[in-house]
């Protein structure tokens, strides 16, 4: 990346971690600033989570590592990761009325992975997201073995997990990414 785009890309995320300090409010920028600015792997991640519409935030630390962990905090599921399929498998089953891709392979090439239940739960305890769209979560094996895939969302203030055949895909489902930093 480009100094002016790391740049570019520093300025947006500090004014949003500055402007959302209930998500983090145990750490500041700097530190935050310093480890992202020794990873330029991770800037370019956060850059592609920018880029589609995603917001992304720090929502917390783990312990003992230190891990920063970045979520895509936007609204509603980022608009530049909707109306793709779960993953490779599903894809590649559709015969007809194919998505441009699927969430879980385009997740591994932009660098992150796939939120889980648990952790769209803890994003849902930090704000209220997906109140219109929904997004495809981590799916455990003896599920996606059998067809399916998990999503969530946000609806009557509450938080829902659903299922639906991995190879669906509508308008207003994507998913939303976790980066450790």
């Amino acid at each position: 990346m480009e100094q002016a785009t790391i740049n570019e890309l520093l300025a947006i995320l500090q004014a949003r971690f500055q402007h959302n300090m209930q998500r983090h409010n145990s750490l500041n920028w700097q530190q935050v600033a310093e480890k992202l600015q020794q990873q330029d792997a991770k800037l370019q991640t956060l850059w592609q989570m920018e880029q589609t519409g995603g917001e992304p935030d720090v929502i917390g630390q783990e312990l003992p590592s230190g891990e920063l962990l970045f979520c895509d905090c936007s609204a509603e599921s980022p608009t530049g990761r909707r109306s793709l399929c779960y993953d490779q498998q599903a894809l590649d089953k559709r015969k007809e009325n194919k998505p441009t891709g699927a969430a879980v392979e385009l997740a591994l090439q932009m660098g992150a992975e796939l939120l889980t239940e648990q952790q769209y739960r803890q994003l849902q305890s930090l704000g209220e997201f997906d109140k219109k769209t929904s997004s495809w979560v981590a799916t455990p094996s003896q599920i996606r073995d059998l067809g399916g895939a998990l999503f969530c969302d946000r609806r009557y203030n509450q938080v829902f997990v659903y299922h639906n055949g991995a190879e669906s895909y509508y308008a207003a489902r994507g998913f939303r990414l976790l980066l450790r930093v």
